[in-house]
Parts: structure tokens; C-alpha cells; sequence
């Protein structure tokens, strides 16, 4: 794809909405929209990368209560034929046509290539890639089989949101703090999952969220490793304009 003149693709990740508590989501929800509302302006298309809520099932015929100005705002965005993309995080993996039917947006369940004025991007929310962290993987897998979705959605849904509230919130207590630091080229797993995938193929940038800490690395001298961060701490996105990339930060502008 070209992207008009005076165009550009955006890219956001772990709005995290529902966590820690009804107020502090909301405060955060009324910021993310009226970014959205400022970028809509010069979207070519807008991407979010994963981990939009802090938990996320649909049931049948029942989806989790609230976040209406956000849904409100993708939907009015759709509508207005900016096109919008959304990477299913480890918090919000049970999606099930909801974005698809009612929003317009397709749903991606696993890291997809795209290709905008002739620049490649690998896009992935980044859960359970790269080495290590199998304890994870192996959760991922229990919690993503079509099966164990279905016994799932047999629980009544205030007693399974309350129950996945419970362990998101266990989840990052028990990640604490050692994620705000950045571990260096062997120690962030994401470089070496990128790494991995340059032995193979050519990109000219990775793209992933899940990690909270915005981080721009240099791969080699053709391709960059972009973590967008979270809308928890730093409000950080990437814009690409037609011919570079930037990592910004919406609480600095």
C-alpha cells in the first residue's frame, strides 16, 4: 500500500482498560479517545497492537460491560473509512466476531507482515515469543484451545470476569517492577525472537507491544525493533509518515 500524501499509519498498544479500577480506566479511556480524535485528522490507518483491555470474553451474546467511548470512537473511526487493526494481547485473546461484526476492524490472533510505501512491517502484540517463558506458552495454549474457551464461556460472566480480574491482577503483581528496566540486547526476548526471524526473512521493522517499556533498537543497519509501550505509565505510540518510523510520546507533545 502507498500511503496518501500528508498520510500516516499510527500504532498503539496495552491500553490495559478496566485495570486498576473503574476510575483510573476511565480517565485513561477519555485520554486514549481524544488521542484518537487528534490522530483521525492524518490516519491512513491506525493499528492496535494488543492488550486493549485488561480482560476481555465474549460470551455469546454477551461482551464485558462498559467501555463505550472507546468502542464508540473505533466504530466512528471505521465508519469514517480509516481503516483500524487489532492484534488480540494475553489479556484480551477471546475474541470471537464481536470487532469483526459490529466495528469493522479484522482481529489478529498471531504477528502478521505488512507492507506500507514500500517498507515491511512485522506487527505482533509479542506474548509467547521468543525463548524462555514456558510456563506462559504453556498457559497460552490451555487458554487459546477451542475447547477450554467453550467451558469458559459455560461460567456465568460475573463470576468469569471476576475470576480473570483476579488473575490479571495476579499477573502483574507478580511481574512487579523488572519490566520498567531495559535488559540489554541478550536479555529482552524480543530482540531475540527478532533475531531469529531476520535469519530467514528481511523486514524493515518489528513492531510489538506487551513489553510496557518503549524501546527503539536497532536491529542492524536496515531494521529497527519498536516496543510501543503502554498507555499505563508512558502514553508512547509509533507513527510512521510514508518514510521513517518514530516512537513518540503523546504525554510530551
Amino acid at each position: 500500500m502507498q500511503i496518501p500524501a500528508g498520510k500516516k499509519i499510527y500504532f498503539l498498544s496495552d491500553f490495559h482498560l478496566g485495570a486498576p479500577n473503574h476510575k483510573e480506566s476511565l480517565a485513561r479511556e477519555k485520554k486514549i479517545v481524544s488521542f484518537l480524535k487528534k490522530i483521525s485528522l492524518d490516519a491512513a490507518e491506525i493499528f492496535i497492537v494488543g492488550d486493549l483491555f485488561d480482560f476481555w470474553f465474549e460470551y455469546r451474546s454477551v461482551v464485558p460491560k462498559g467501555y463505550v467511548r472507546i468502542l464508540g470512537k473505533i466504530a466512528e473511526l471505521t465508519d469514517n473509512g480509516i481503516p483500524v487493526h487489532f492484534f488480540t494481547g494475553n489479556h484480551d485473546m477471546w475474541m470471537s466476531g464481536y470487532f469483526e461484526k459490529e466495528l469493522n476492524v479484522p482481529v489478529y490472533h498471531k504477528p502478521k507482515v505488512f507492507s506500507f510505501n514500500n517498507k515491511s512491517f512485522y506487527i505482533g502484540h509479542g506474548d509467547g515469543l521468543g525463548p524462555g517463558d514456558h510456563g506462559y506458552k504453556f498457559i497460552k495454549k490451555f487458554f487459546s484451545n477451542p475447547f477450554c474457551k467453550f467451558i469458559f464461556g459455560l461460567i456465568p460472566p460475573h463470576l468469569g470476569t471476576g475470576l480473570a480480574s483476579y488473575l490479571s491482577r495476579t499477573s502483574r503483581s507478580a511481574t512487579g517492577t523488572k519490566d520498567e528496566k531495559f535488559m540489554g540486547e541478550n536479555g529482552e526476548w524480543l530482540i531475540t525472537y527478532c533475531k531469529e526471524i531476520m535469519t530467514t526473512a528481511k523486514y524493515d521493522y518489528f513492531i510489538f507491544g506487551h513489553r510496557h517499556l518503549p524501546i527503539d533498537f536497532n536491529l542492524d543497519n536496515e531494521c529497527r525493533y519498536i516496543n510501543l509501550g503502554d498507555w499505563l505509565k508512558y502514553d508512547s505510540y509509533a507513527v510512521f509518515d510514508g518514510n521513517e518510523l518514530s516512537l513518540k510520546y503523546h504525554n510530551h507533545e
